[in-house]
């Protein structure tokens, strides 16, 4: 885990109330963008007619499920209330990745590589886990970015079997509404500059770079 340089305050102070109604009325364009992450072949209209529990012609069964396993997940971020720790992430991750990997909402206890970057994760021991993310939170920034930089080390961590970046950015959302710091949204357009960002991550560990430009285009509010 780098020692972040980055200073950057709150962007946004709403109360739990406003950030909820902004996650509800920006649920299709969030679950849209992060299945975009897993190359989902929908469009925006058939992302909101699957959301809205409708049938779409033409879309594999495989990209239905990803689309109807963020919707699970992101209904259950918007109920929740309790604070964010390891086992929530798991709870999440239940949803995320149902149904797609060898097992969802537990510690990944094999070996995984990440295409593209030659860092190779290493397996997650649960009291590491827990203890990184204790120290993160307990660094001397924001809240927004202590949010981003958990949502980086779980990804770069690779603590589950699959699913791991939707279920980062899920989480991070999570801890930004009940804080009241707006939502968290990477959308297609920006998805080879962020790619390029993550992979350097990976690589490199210092995420400085890769929270400075989350935080500048990623983050909306109501102003």
């Amino acid at each position: 885990m780098s020692a972040t340089k980055v200073e950057l305050s709150d962007k946004f102070n709403l109360t739990l109330d406003q950030n909820r109604f902004l996650a509800r009325k920006n649920i299709v364009e969030v679950i849209h963008s992060i299945s975009r992450l897993e190359k989902v072949n929908t469009t925006f209209p058939q992302t909101k007619t699957i959301i809205d529990g409708m049938s779409v012609g033409g879309i594999s069964t495989h990209d239905i499920q990803v689309v109807l396993n963020l919707k699970n997940a992101w209904q259950f971020i918007l109920k929740s209330d309790t604070p964010f720790d390891l086992d929530f992430a798991c709870r999440v991750n239940a949803f995320v990745a149902y149904n797609e990997s060898l097992a969802w909402g537990v510690l990944r206890t094999g070996n995984v590589g990440i295409s593209g970057v030659g860092y190779v994760p290493s397996i997650p021991i649960k009291s590491d886990i827990e203890n990184t993310l204790n120290k993160i939170h307990n660094l001397p920034l924001s809240k927004t970015v202590l949010i981003i930089k958990t949502m980086y080390y779980m990804m770069r961590q690779q603590i589950f079997w699959d699913g791991n970046k939707r279920t980062a950015i899920i989480c991070a959302n999570y801890q930004l509404i009940l804080s009241g710091l707006g939502i968290l949204n990477i959308n297609e357009n920006q998805l080879e500059i962020w790619n390029n960002l993550l992979s350097e991550f990976y690589e490199t560990n210092d995420d400085d770079k890769i929270i400075a430009w989350t935080y500048e285009h990623c983050l909306y509010g109501i102003e």
